[in-house]
């Protein structure tokens, strides 16, 4: 299992993203800042509260689109894309084209 957490602040909805990933599932965690530790990018948000969670089974039809969309309603698309791009390093997505 591979987990990382981005701390993208302001352009994103809660301010942080967690993503933790096993071979068959990937899980999107949406979570609010904790401002009690801090508002640097250098302080621990290890207790930020979580308030959205997606979980995705990589072998469905349309996986990879269901994360990117989730992604997107979180932040902006250069940052779904960066965590997107990470996911795609851990996991093999069955089917790249959707449609």
């Amino acid at each position: 299992m591979a987990t990382k957490t981005w701390k993208i602040g302001e352009y994103c909805k809660g301010g942080i993203i967690t993503v933790e990933t096993t071979k068959t599932q990937v899980t999107v965690i949406a979570k609010d800042w904790d401002f009690s530790q801090g508002t640097r990018r250098s302080s621990n948000q290890s207790n930020a509260e979580e308030f959205d969670r997606h979980t995705v089974n990589v072998t469905a039809i349309g996986a990879r689109r269901e994360i990117d969309e989730f992604l997107n309603d979180l932040t902006s698309c250069y940052y779904a894309d960066e965590v997107l791009k990470w996911i795609e390093t851990k996991v093999e997505f069955k089917s790249i084209m959707d449609w």
